[in-house]
């Protein structure tokens, strides 16, 4: 593992369904998740997908690419935009990318997190911190 490493880039596909799954997982029961009309009345532009479900999507990116989960030791990220759902079987394309920023003396490495929709970045300085090895 070097600084610069790029990870295997994911792409994702959100649908409505997804949601319902993980409104059901994660109790969040947000109507903003699953109710046009009211995403719209509060002046979203739909339904917008959980932040959660989102950040946990880079989540998987690193894991997926460390095929140690345990390796994992902290990430963290800010959610700037909504991956707005459209209802079709197409759902959002989220588009999720990663590059080593840096490997440090003690062991671990920071790796840089992007998150995409719409060509767009939907999380703000999502970083995990890994075990090298």
């Amino acid at each position: 593992m070097n600084a610069g490493d790029q990870l295997p880039a994911l792409s994702v596909r959100v649908t409505r369904e997804q949601l319902v799954r993980y409104a059901g997982a994660a109790l969040d029961f947000n109507p903003i998740h699953w109710n046009e009309r009211f995403a719209r009345d509060v002046g979203l532009p739909d339904v917008i997908a959980h932040g959660m479900l989102t950040m946990a999507l880079g989540g998987r990116l690193v894991t997926d690419w460390l095929g140690d989960p345990g390796r994992l030791i902290e990430y963290g990220a800010r959610f700037t935009r909504p991956v707005v759902v459209p209802d079709g079987d197409e759902g959002a394309l989220v588009e999720v990318t990663g590059k080593v920023a840096e490997v440090r003396d003690d062991g671990t490495a920071r790796v840089d997190v992007t998150a995409k929709f719409d060509g767009r970045t939907v999380l703000g300085k999502a970083q995990a911190v890994v075990r090298v090895s």
